[in-house]
């Protein structure tokens, strides 16, 4: 752990945009393994091109974009407490979140070659954003207020693994995947308002 740390420290820029660019291919892997097993295809392999499409969106959109726009957060409202706190996730999900959403999509509709490479945009994009507003909120809430900052964009890329597994919940048709759903959507909020009191009860200690 401690040579790790060495690590993000020396080479904060490398570690972090590898670290997220693993985390967001994986992330396609582990969706693709999970639909092979949900509708039982026979004789399906995974789809490297397609995994080698959405390394390819996260390491020269996300992964970039997040670590100057995390480092950018930070500058212009360092240090912790709840109302910088609150703000930094509010800006994140007001700019950052629109941002790599359309990046995704638009992203590997090109990619894939796609005639209208906007369509897929059009239809997901408002329906994914209300989705992940509560899990990124909780989760960026985190990162901000326990996270150092020298690892902020890889725990972000572990943030977007979950959200792409997640999505990929949200869009099946499996029962019980859609309970497991429900019960994280119900966790996700509950966190949210206990880490909302603890961060104001923590700002009015000091």
């Amino acid at each position: 752990m401690n040579r790790l740390w060495t690590l993000f420290r020396s080479y904060p820029y490398i570690s972090n945009v590898v670290g997220y660019t693993t985390l967001f291919a994986s992330a396609d892997l582990i969706q693709q393994s999970v639909l092979v097993s949900v509708k039982s295809i026979p004789n399906h392999s995974i789809d490297l091109a397609q995994t080698a499409r959405v390394a390819l969106v996260g390491f020269f959109f996300h992964s970039n974009f997040n670590y100057h726009w995390l480092r950018a957060l930070e500058r212009m409202f360092p240090g912790g407490g709840a109302k910088r706190i609150s703000l930094k996730v509010l800006l994140d999900q007001l700019i950052a979140a629109p941002a790599t959403i359309s990046a995704f999509y638009i992203g590997l509709s090109t990619l894939e070659g796609k005639e209208d490479p906007f369509a897929d945009w059009k239809n997901k994009f408002w329906a994914s954003y209300k989705t992940g507003v509560v899990y990124w909120s909780t989760m960026q809430a985190v990162n901000f207020s326990l996270v150092p900052p020298v690892a902020r964009t890889v725990f972000a890329g572990g943030i977007a693994l979950g959200w792409t597994i997640f999505l990929f919940i949200f869009q099946t048709e499996n029962t019980f995947l859609k309970t497991a759903l429900h019960c994280f959507n119900t966790i996700s909020k509950s966190a949210a308002m206990r880490l909302v009191q603890y961060l104001v009860k923590f700002q009015t200690l000091n």
